[in-house]
């Protein structure tokens, strides 16, 4: 029966990052810095939200783009932080985690031979759905400018078959992130070609040279434009699952349809909680912000120190070092780095065929621990 199966299911993979974490879970002593989930619990505010919603019997199907409250929270909450405004009627849809928010947009954007171009190295969230959407993703190399989807680079990418580009900043794996001036170049080029750009601004909270600045806030191209947020990496909501969407009105109306017939509603309980995280916790990352960055200011110091090529991240909570690579390959490294040197790294591979060379690594977990894995890692480096 294997043969009747969807025939592009054969065309996509488990995750580089799973394949990799699997395959290592069972080697003993092992750091691992592999991770990309806030080591913070969720705020114990946030936590009796999700209690009283249960106590309150708010266990029912919601609105299916959302119970309205949230709705305008998510939509005041955006107009404070990033200066941008949606109609919480209109252009917001609550998702079951930013994930499905990327999959229903590409799923109501995308025919089949599409193209989207997406800037490698790049999270690997991406090209899977891409596929299933009967699309194609393009890779944008962008190694060379220090991780960021310059307007040359965009150019030489778009073809009349280009539907959407992704700019997935600040960036996991590499940290990058873009300011307005960057941004305003990659608008004169959008501006007038009927291209849609699906903004992933998940880590949004998570910068620490200066305030995100979010291309929806670009007037001349919000009518092209989808962002996607959620709670899981700002208020350490990740197993919560919500995520949302934000979207001019003739898109959001679309979206809603592949959103409804997908799962109806995000979880209520859920939705409760994120209402309270969103009115009474708006500034919950302030805390995690600042030890994100006492970390980033660390591994940075210890990265450089042991002679390794690496951009320090604007933002998110990850290092992407340039390795040498001893006639391997990066997942071969990784292998070698779990064995002989105890600390484990995700493959750059995991992140396109353009991280290759490169391994990723995350700081969301205690200074201690981090202090154990990069000294493992620099005995192994001098092997």
């Amino acid at each position: 029966m294997e043969h009747m199966l969807n025939h592009k299911l054969k065309q996509i993979e488990i995750s580089g990052i799973r394949k990799f974490f699997n395959m290592v879970a069972d080697e003993e002593d092992v750091i691992s810095l592999t991770i990309g989930q806030p080591d913070f619990h969720t705020p114990e505010h946030i936590k009796q939200a999700a209690v009283n919603a249960l106590s309150l019997n708010r266990t029912g199907y919601t609105h299916n783009a959302g119970i309205l409250e949230l709705r305008k929270a998510i939509a005041a909450y955006n107009e404070e932080k990033y200066h941008i405004s949606y109609d919480p009627d209109k252009e917001i849809i609550v998702t079951t985690g930013a994930s499905q928010a990327i999959d229903i947009t590409f799923r109501g954007i995308l025919n089949s031979g599409d193209e989207v171009i997406l800037p490698g190295p790049i999270y690997p969230g991406y090209e899977p759905l891409i596929t299933l959407a009967g699309a194609k993703a393009v890779y944008a190399d962008t190694t060379k400018d220090a991780f960021k989807l310059t307007k040359e680079n965009l150019v030489k990418h778009i073809t009349n078959k280009t539907k959407c580009v992704v700019l997935p900043y600040p960036s996991n794996p590499t940290g990058a992130s873009f300011t307005k001036e960057e941004l305003n170049e990659l608008v004169s080029v959008l501006k007038d070609k009927d291209i849609f750009i699906l903004a992933d601004e998940i880590y949004s909270e998570l910068v620490y040279e200066r305030p995100h600045y979010s291309i929806a806030a670009f007037e001349s191209i919000r009518d092209k434009t989808i962002v996607i947020n959620g709670l899981s990496k700002s208020h350490s909501m990740t197993g919560f699952r919500i995520g949302y969407l934000l979207a001019p009105s003739w898109l959001a109306k679309e979206l809603l349809k592949v959103h409804q017939y997908n799962v109806s509603c995000a979880s209520s309980i859920s939705q409760y909680a994120a209402l309270e995280a969103l009115t009474n916790g708006k500034n919950d990352t302030l805390i995690m912000q600042e030890a994100y960055n006492e970390r980033r200011e660390y591994v940075y110091k210890r990265l450089v120190s042991m002679g390794l090529s690496v951009n320090k991240p604007e933002g998110a909570f990850y290092f992407f070092p340039k390795f040498p690579m001893k006639e391997m390959d990066s997942f071969q490294l990784g292998l070698e780095l779990v064995r002989k040197g105890k600390v484990a790294l995700v493959p750059g591979s995991s992140f396109s065929v353009v991280g290759e060379g490169y391994m990723r690594l995350s700081y969301a977990y205690d200074l201690e621990t981090i202090k154990k894995a990069l000294d493992r890692l620099e005995g192994f480096l001098q092997m």
